[in-house]
């Protein structure tokens, strides 16, 4: 027996091992490994596994521990308390942070910290679901995104030359999704064992995430080369890109994403229009499928199609990120907004399973390849000198659409057509003035001409 086990543990930490250096491989290939990216790949992995951690020990204790009709009241309670104020504090997470260029890696790992250090306090709070639990899930949701703006503005500084920026986030986003399908199972394991395990697991998983954020190089924390992003375009039909660097101080204007040129106020359009979607699936589905299952399903059953269906949208869309340095990146952000419209109305028209899995897998994936498109166009029609504090601001933008979309996804009644067609409606109304923008700024033929003047 000794002798058995023995073999047995040999036998699996070498599949161990060896799963770990595969991993190590694939996240190190075509320079990642020499630039530094490697090391992001594997500390937004981390990430996404805890903040999976973390979903699942507040759903199961906000959304499934009670009926349908307390768990609505629960959910826009948590909508409330949690999402008002990060709609108020985002806005100010980019610029804060863009201020803070010497800090990037501190600044992650503060996120880290922070987030360990409440995912143990509400260990303590979860089981009875009290008024706590809210202030403290904000105190996590802003954390998370505040990790989120920081990690688009790292990406650039650890660009392997061999590797476009898209396909770089696209590495990055697809080692996240990657993780969220493992820590999803795992999560579920651990709060059969008790709801308050999910969230002692995210706290080991955000103590190792504080101790890998400041083993990023020291580039990060680089600020060479950088400006502020006060931005402006001409609004002409082949978008010539003028780019003005920071005035003195004393007459340094606020910056903002309204001049950044018209490609890339088109796709931030769209993709924050695509956000939005998502944000109103996320709630309006989980209500409407626990409420009312599709096709004689359980609602686990129906809800948990939709999730993998959603979840396998994303992972494409970050797939296919690696054509778009090959597209013109207008045109998929315009196309992704036809698909997400197309899906939406056919789930209006026809609601079923197959059509509500559509439009999850739609969605997911729209707003996946989308953002990737919208990066594509900032990494064109931006300078480096001034890309990572675009970077910042925009991020910020599309999480506060995604709180626009949740926001009214809870409080849509519970009918599957006409939520549906509200969705398609919206996303529609957009498309049309996407293609209208398209038109007037024309298809480029060739890349856009930037200058620092």
């Amino acid at each position: 027996m000794v002798r058995g086990a023995s073999a047995a543990g040999l036998r699996t930490g070498r599949v161990v091992h060896g799963t770990g250096r595969r991993i190590r491989k694939a996240t190190s290939a075509e320079g990642a490994g020499e630039s530094g990216l490697a090391k992001l790949i594997e500390l937004h992995a981390l990430n996404s596994f805890g903040d999976m951690l973390i979903t699942i020990a507040l759903a199961s204790t906000i959304f499934f521990s009670v009926p349908t009709g307390e768990a609505r009241g629960r959910v826009g309670l948590y909508l409330l308390i949690t999402m008002a104020p990060f709609a108020l504090l985002a806005p100010v997470i980019g610029p804060l942070l863009d201020r803070l260029p010497h800090g990037r890696r501190a600044a992650m790992a503060t996120s880290m910290l922070a987030r360990a250090v409440l995912a143990w306090t509400m260990a303590g709070t979860v089981v009875g679901g009290g008024i706590a639990l809210y202030p403290e899930a904000l105190g996590v949701l802003v954390a998370s995104k505040a990790y989120g703006v920081v990690r688009s503005v790292v990406v650039p500084r650890l660009l392997p030359s061999r590797l476009s920026l898209v396909k770089a986030n696209s590495r990055v986003t697809l080692a996240g999704l990657l993780a969220t399908f493992v820590g999803a199972p795992i999560g579920a394991g651990l709060h059969l064992i008790g709801p308050g395990w999910p969230l002692r697991g995210a706290f080991l998983v955000f103590v190792v995430g504080t101790l890998m954020a400041f083993h990023l190089p020291h580039k990060v924390d680089s600020a060479k080369g950088e400006q502020r992003a006060v931005l402006h375009a001409d609004d002409q039909p082949h978008g010539h890109l003028h780019l003005h660097p920071q005035p003195p101080p004393k007459a340094q204007p606020k910056a903002n994403l309204r001049t950044v040129g018209p490609s890339v106020i088109l796709a931030l359009r769209a993709v924050a229009t695509l956000r939005w979607l998502v944000g109103f699936l996320v709630m309006f589905l989980a209500f409407l499928l626990r409420d009312d299952p599709i096709g004689g399903l359980q609602p686990t059953v129906a809800l948990g199609l939709v999730a993998v269906a959603a979840g396998t949208g994303n992972a494409l869309g970050s797939v296919l990120g690696s054509w778009l340095r090959t597209r013109r990146s207008e045109t998929i952000v315009t196309a992704m907004l036809l698909v997400a419209t197309l899906a939406a109305g056919a789930a209006a028209l026809w609601y079923g399973v197959l059509t509500v899995v559509a439009v999850a897998a739609a969605a997911g994936m729209a707003a996946s390849l989308g953002k990737l498109a919208l990066d594509a166009l900032i990494q064109r029609d931006v300078p480096e000198s001034v890309r990572t504090s675009a970077f910042a601001r925009s991020e910020t933008l599309l999480q506060l659409s995604w709180v626009a979309g949740g926001a009214l996804g809870i409080t849509m009644p519970l009918n599957g057509a006409l939520g549906l067609s509200v969705a398609a409606g919206v996303v529609g109304l957009v498309l049309l003035w996407t293609v209208r923008s398209l038109f007037r700024i024309g298809l480029r033929r060739r890349p856009a001409t930037a200058k620092v003047a």
